[in-house]
């Protein structure tokens, strides 16, 4: 976030900053801030205050999430990403710098899968940070593709690989050339409880789809759907990245184990983040 709106006109931003505070906003000054960034008509500052201050996300209200160091595009009713992620990110990015490396070496390029996509934000991450790969990414929701979908135009030119988006449950989606090619196959899948979506901020249960927070009953029925599937697509040596939880991990880790992968798991106490990493 920028740093406090003290730079704004007063009679803007001490009535934005209060009104936010009533309506619950802890970062008040903060995203009075951002919404005052690109000096909106007052018409448009209105319509945003009154979206925040009813409880949508600030992203979604902006239209854009800062999440590794960049603007990722977030439509309304779309996942925003979350900042614990970024491990995520951060273990896609080294797989498949080095997943790169090997392709080149033998004429080719390393291919990459973000499913359950969401916004996008993980593909365009290593899509950014690893030019020349072939970046995938997939979602059931179509309003997430389609958001997926602009975050990852304009990214061709020179060094910069294949983007392709795909709509579909899991690895439904994906084209069946991939079978057996994907070197990292990362996953944000959706992993809170069923009994616990009631009690996550009004938000996200109010403001984000159901299927992208709802895991199931214990959080991991996606995971095992996942970790059933995934040993089929993945290259020899290739690696799926499942974010999960520290006290889901183990649970993560099984699904993994009986889809015939050797799981481990890497943290991050700083970000409150778990990711599983199952080698094929």
């Amino acid at each position: 976030m920028t740093g406090p709106a003290d730079d704004r006109p007063g009679d803007l931003v001490g009535p934005l900053v209060a009104r936010l505070r009533r309506a619950g906003c802890v970062f008040a000054e903060e995203e009075a801030a951002l919404l005052l960034e690109d000096d909106p008509p007052e018409a448009v500052l209105e319509a945003r205050a009154a979206r925040r201050c009813a409880g949508e996300p600030l992203e979604q209200v902006l239209g854009w999430a800062a999440f590794a160091g960049l603007r990722v595009a977030v439509a309304p009713g779309v996942f925003v990403p979350r900042r614990r992620s970024e491990l995520l990110a951060r273990e896609a990015v080294g797989r498949a710098a080095r997943a790169q490396e090997a392709a080149l070496v033998r004429g080719g390029r390393a291919v990459v899968v973000d499913l359950c996509c969401g916004s996008g934000a993980l593909a365009l991450v290593v899509a950014v940070r690893v030019p020349g790969v072939e970046v995938h990414a997939a979602d059931v929701d179509p309003a997430a593709t389609a958001c997926a979908a602009h975050n990852l135009q304009g990214l061709e030119g020179a060094g910069a690989g294949s983007r392709r988006v795909h709509t579909g449950d899991l690895f439904a989606a994906l084209p069946p050339d991939l079978r057996g090619r994907v070197d990292v196959l990362v996953v944000n899948a959706p992993y809170v409880p069923r009994d616990e979506v009631a009690l996550m901020p009004p938000e996200a249960r109010d403001h984000e789809p159901l299927l992208a927070l709802d895991g199931g009953g214990d959080g991991l029925e996606v995971h095992r759907r996942v970790a059933a599937g995934a040993r089929g697509w993945l290259s020899p040596g290739g690696v799926l990245l499942v974010e999960t939880s520290a006290r889901q991990a183990g649970g993560t880790e099984d699904a993994c184990r009986a889809g015939g992968l050797l799981p481990g798991t890497v943290t991050d106490e700083v970000l409150e983040a778990a990711v599983v990493v199952a080698l094929a």
